[in-house]
């Protein structure tokens, strides 16, 4: 419905645990310990794209790396 452009980012890294699949994108989530990040990048990056009418979306396995597809809308 409707063009939209579509990226997609990967990498071969350590992956994400099913269980924080859901929360990747909520405000201060963070795996990381006390002090080394605030766990907001990814809520800020979800933020703008809503905001624009886009959206964004993780896949990802232990072990197998991560991919995160963001959609924007082609404004004509």
């Amino acid at each position: 419905v409707g063009d939209i452009i579509r990226a997609s980012f990967a990498d071969d890294g350590p992956g994400i645990a099913k269980e924080n699949l859901g929360h990747l994108f909520d405000p201060f989530f963070t795996t990381k310990e006390m002090g080394k990040g605030t766990g907001l990048g990814l809520s800020i990056c979800h933020g703008i794209l809503v905001a624009h009418g886009g959206k964004i979306h993780a896949k990802s396995e232990l072990g197998k790396g991560a991919t995160f597809v963001v959609e924007l809308p082609i404004n004509k």
